[in-house]
């Protein structure tokens, strides 16, 4: 059979500098770099296909206890799939009436069949994307198939955050605002890093650092100190290791999402913060729990009082508090789309297709051009239908169940730490979720099949070491 792990090896370095590259042009959202992205995980997965068909690897049982979300997502797909693909008028008439009215005004009305999309190639475009984060989530689960992998995997994830973090900062201080190799025209005096965007940075940032304190928390097992002098030993200890270097680069992570003045950025983090760490606590009542208490009260008193308080924690909450509904037009751009979803309540409107079947539901006092919803719910159900919102929804709760029951029933602090991952990520990029559209950047989606992957990572790596 051979080794597995040799066998990959390339495949898994590839992979890792796709997770490096990934966020660099402008977070991928741009048709040329996330094409590139799609030609790479999709040369990747055929890589280890080949590889698998000559049975030179395996299937990790991670992949395995994954099996029905993956399902689950192929179902998804397979409604995309529909989409484009044309259809009888008569069942047209039932699933989607609203399409039948538009090809009315169009004078397509004639035709035998037709497509459930208005937009045949946003919805190709669409498809080609949500295959490449499928390709990514299983990529994830078959490559991070050992401790050392996801470790690896943990740091790049890290690294790639302290890049973005330090890059927005010195922005901001120098006031040499560049991106990818490109001025700022938007956001200037805000940390937006190789974004385009203040919020994705903001929704990058919640990730990785989600998946920093899943390992910082993966490395606070050991006994209980039981003497002061043991207890100055183990500090000092610590405060020389590389835990404290971690440390650090978690507070500049989370000084360049203070920088980003994103409001709900900030809020989704800290929240899923206390969230996430009163599950911990509660969870882990079995093990040692005094370094990781130690490790989750300095992240608020620090990061918060200390830190924010530096860096400008304060411009934020007055953003919040100049928050209104009068000033705001995202309300009233969910409420007219609600009217949107009531026409396409089945399958939607097509992958894709927000940016241009919106314009015929704008009211005169939304301003401007939306081409997203600036609410990832909202643009799921209105173009893939409220079937594509079941079974997208599915798969996070079902992957964030699995993240909450590795941390109570694993024994290995690193999958318990996976879990904490999971599960601080997956809800901080849903609270983030109701007001932006973090999940239609390629790079934020990536990053988000990774945390849907270490759920699972959490309770399909084998036991035996355990």
């Amino acid at each position: 059979m051979g080794n597995s792990k040799n066998n990959t090896s390339l495949i898994y370095g590839l992979f890792l500098a796709f997770l490096v590259w990934v966020p660099l042009p402008m977070g991928s959202n741009r048709a040329w770099a996330w094409s590139l992205a799609e030609v790479w995980v999709f040369a990747l997965l055929a890589w280890w296909l080949v590889l698998y068909l000559r049975g030179t690897v395996v299937v990790p049982p991670a992949l395995k206890k994954a099996r029905f979300v993956i399902a689950l997502y192929c179902g998804w797909l397979l409604l995309v799939v529909v989409q484009i693909v044309p259809l009888p008028i008569s069942v047209v008439e039932v699933v989607s009436p609203a399409v039948l009215a538009v090809a009315d005004r169009a004078g397509d009305v004639q035709r035998e069949s037709i497509l459930l999309s208005l937009d045949v190639y946003a919805t190709q475009a669409f498809l080609l994307k949500s295959l490449m984060y499928l390709s990514v989530f299983l990529l994830s689960l078959l490559l991070l198939n050992t401790r050392e992998r996801i470790r690896q995997a943990l740091t790049v994830l890290v690294l790639v955050g302290l890049f973005q973090a330090v890059l927005g900062a010195m922005m901001v201080f120098t006031g040499y605002e560049h991106g990818f190799f490109f001025e700022k025209d938007s956001y200037r005096g805000v940390a937006t890093g190789t974004f385009v965007n203040r919020n994705h940075l903001a929704g990058h940032l919640e990730m990785v650092l989600a998946a920093g304190i899943g390992l910082l928390l993966a490395d606070t097992g050991g006994g209980m100190a039981i003497s002061w002098r043991q207890r100055l030993r183990n500090l000092t200890q610590w405060l020389l290791s590389p835990k404290m270097r971690l440390r650090i680069y978690l507070a500049v992570m989370v000084i360049g999402l203070v920088l980003t003045h994103s409001r709900m950025g900030n809020t989704a983090f800290f929240s899923s913060l206390l969230i996430a760490s009163l599950i911990w606590l509660l969870l882990t009542k079995k093990s040692p729990r005094g370094p990781a208490v130690f490790l989750l009260v300095s992240l608020f008193v620090i990061d918060i009082y200390i830190v924010g308080a530096w860096f400008g924690i304060d411009k934020v909450v007055e953003r919040l508090e100049k928050t209104s509904v009068d000033s705001e037009t995202r309300d009233e751009v969910v409420q007219y789309g609600i009217e949107y979803f009531k026409d396409f309540p089945y399958l939607g409107s097509g992958g894709g297709t927000f940016y241009s079947v919106f314009p015929a539901y704008r009211g005169e006092h939304v301003a401007g051009f939306y081409d997203q919803a600036h609410n990832d719910y909202l643009q799921m159900a209105v173009e893939t239908g409220g079937a594509g919102l079941f079974l997208l929804g599915s798969m996070v709760v079902l992957s964030f169940g699995a993240a909450f029951w590795s941390i109570y029933r694993r024994q290995h602090s690193l999958y318990r730490g996976l879990g904490f991952a999971g599960v601080m990520g997956i809800l901080s990029l849903m609270i983030h979720s109701s007001v932006d559209f973090n999940l239609q950047i390629p790079a934020n989606a990536v990053y988000f099949m990774i945390l849907l992957a270490f759920s699972w990572l959490a309770i399909g790596m084998p036991r035996r070491s355990e």
